[in-house]
């Protein structure tokens, strides 16, 4: 079997009565284009659309170029509709949801648009412009919500994004092109902050979990957001590992991201009966392993099928680094409760993204193979290779008589769940 890393892949061999098994989802490919499966979702929104007027001022909000969406697709589509109901191309606007990413180039716009680039105005948010902001509210949590003031004060406000796993808000899509997507830096911050539970010292809270919206605190900050903002539509896909567009749900905004994530959910999770002694994992190539924050994900996913002090090789070549300049400036924190109180004190989503890894690197023995150099790998608490083979030399050395091993070569992609595997 070959495990992909960057642009290449690593074969991996495992002794047979070693191998427990491997994790990834069977995931087919539908008979209906992408254009067809989105075309049927917007059918089931006609009453909603119906509404709208031809003298409505439209806003579309869609993510920026780091999460594939298949925008170029879906956004003709959406753009369409609102001309049969007679709204002119002047009354559209497209706001990319950069958070606090940022701003995208004439080259990205180009891509997000697809064949709207030139046609429908495009405005990149940004979270730092008092003056292109405004409040909406106060959540439960006491985080006071000002988002673009664009949307505010459009007459029609449409969400549109991608449905997938996400490891502490549970999922992404739906509520999140609102916050973060359009909302003020302060905002974003403090609906990130929420992973962590209130009492200082007590960590993160458990239910601020991937696949998890129920009592997840991060998801119920920006849903309360979103339901101030009040938009009419919701338009998400659902992408195969090769970027395909296999489902789209549209609708209210609640609704029909609730019912983009539990299908999300049957389809990506996997059903392990055992964890495992050893975890070999791929974050499946590049761009999935560009830096160590995107290669994060698949570990956290990898860590839910690995045995309390188990192993964990983990595939990233991490071209790019880190991912952020701030992020490995956390690890001069070696203790969780010193690194939970800096985190506290001056919040960064890198930092909580820094403090997460910690916590795997300190529950597990992490073998990282990657670009990066040994010296910052061991200060991350973990240890380096430079190859797959180099790597389970090194494992095998620490394996209990008997161990046995999963592989999960798409780590990103797939979430381990107890049950038992089906076949």
């Amino acid at each position: 079997m070959d495990l992909k890393y960057g642009s290449i892949s690593f074969p991996l061999t495992l002794p047979p009565e070693r191998l427990a098994g491997v994790i990834e989802p069977a995931v087919g490919l539908p008979a209906e284009s992408s254009e067809e499966i989105i075309g049927a979702a917007l059918d089931d929104c006609e009453p909603i659309l119906s509404g709208f007027a031809p003298e409505d001022r439209v806003v579309i909000v869609t993510s920026d170029i780091t999460r594939y969406t298949g925008s170029e697709i879906y956004l003709p589509l959406l753009v369409e509709r609102l001309s049969r109901r007679g709204i002119p191309d002047r009354n559209i606007e497209i706001l990319i949801a950069l958070g606090i990413h940022r701003k995208q180039t004439p080259r990205e716009h180009e891509k997000i648009l697809g064949p709207l680039h030139g046609r429908i105005k495009v405005i990149d948010h940004d979270c730092d412009d008092p003056a292109g902001l405004a409040t909406v509210g106060r959540t439960s949590a006491d985080i006071e919500v000002s988002i673009n003031r664009r949307a505010v004060e459009a007459d029609r406000l449409i969400l549109t994004g991608v449905i997938g796993f996400h490891y502490f808000a549970g999922f992404g899509g739906g509520r999140k092109a609102l916050l973060p997507g359009i909302a003020s830096r302060q905002a974003c911050m403090a609906s990130h902050f929420c992973v962590l539970n209130p009492r200082p010292g007590s960590g993160k809270n458990p239910l601020a979990t991937t696949g998890n919206l129920e009592g997840n605190p991060v998801h119920q900050a920006m849903a309360e957001a979103c339901a101030m903002a009040g938009p009419d539509l919701i338009l998400n896909t659902v992408l195969s590992l090769g970027k395909r567009v296999i489902a789209a749900f549209a609708g209210q905004w609640r609704e029909a991201h609730e019912r983009g994530c539990r299908y999300y959910r049957e389809l990506f999770s996997y059903p392990i009966a055992d964890k495992a002694d050893l975890v070999v994992v791929s974050c499946g190539g590049f761009p999935k392993d560009i830096n160590l924050i995107q290669a994060h994900k698949s570990m956290e996913y990898a860590s839910r099928a690995l045995m309390e002090g188990g192993v964990m090789i983990l595939l990233a070549e991490c071209r790019d680094g880190f991912g952020h300049t701030t992020f490995f400036d956390w690890f001069r924190y070696r203790s969780l409760d010193l690194f939970e109180a800096a985190l506290r004190e001056r919040y960064e989503i890198n930092g909580q993204t820094a403090y997460s890894l910690l916590q795997k690197a300190q529950r597990f023995t992490i073998i990282l193979v990657s670009r990066l150099p040994d010296h910052q790998v061991e200060n991350m608490g973990m240890i380096p290779a430079r190859s797959l083979e180099d790597a389970v030399n090194k494992a095998e050395e620490l394996m209990p008589p008997g161990w046995r091993a999963l592989v999960m070569p798409e780590g990103g992609s797939v979430l381990p769940v107890p049950g038992i595997p089906c076949g």
